[in-house]
């Protein structure tokens, strides 16, 4: 089974830390979805009502990613991994997502919070996988998240 790590990581790398302990012990590809336009701090203060991750979000906009996954077809399983911003998955990853054939995908999300639970991140992310059965989805708070999450893949 071959296996794809796919996430976005705003800005302390903690989804990041997260998905390259996921690609070693999984043996799987790593790939970060980057928006073309880099976030700076002041895009990320949410507290700010026109910060750019408000705008993004409020406004449903597509959020461009650089570079594109080579092969996508080859991959059965694709974990995919972002920090919970109201609730979902940040819009960049919608906007990755799209780009890409999911039938056939077993596709694990995983989610990175200070304070929030994972939410309804599976059902708002389903339209942009049309066709990938998620397998699992889990908040990442600590390493016995992390084991629970692997072994219920594992499992499947």
């Amino acid at each position: 089974m071959k296996t794809l790590v796919t996430y976005f990581s705003a800005e302390a790398g903690v989804t990041k830390s997260v998905a390259e302990k996921i690609a070693k012990e999984t043996q799987g590809t790593s790939f970060e979805i980057k928006p073309q336009k880099p976030y700076t701090e002041a895009d990320l203060k949410w507290v700010n009502p026109f910060a750019r991750c408000n705008r993004e979000k409020l406004g449903r906009k597509d959020v461009p990613v650089e570079g594109k996954i080579e092969d996508f077809k080859s991959y059965d399983v694709v974990y995919i991994g972002f920090p919970i911003w109201y609730g979902i998955a940040p819009n960049v990853v919608n906007t990755f997502c799209k780009d890409y054939n999911w039938f056939g995908k077993k596709v694990v999300l995983f989610a990175t919070s200070g304070g929030s639970d994972i939410g309804q991140s599976a059902e708002k992310l389903a339209p942009y996988i049309e066709g990938a059965d998620i397998i699992a989805d889990k908040l990442i708070r600590s390493n016995d998240d992390l084991d629970e999450l692997l072994e219920s893949v594992y499992v499947c």
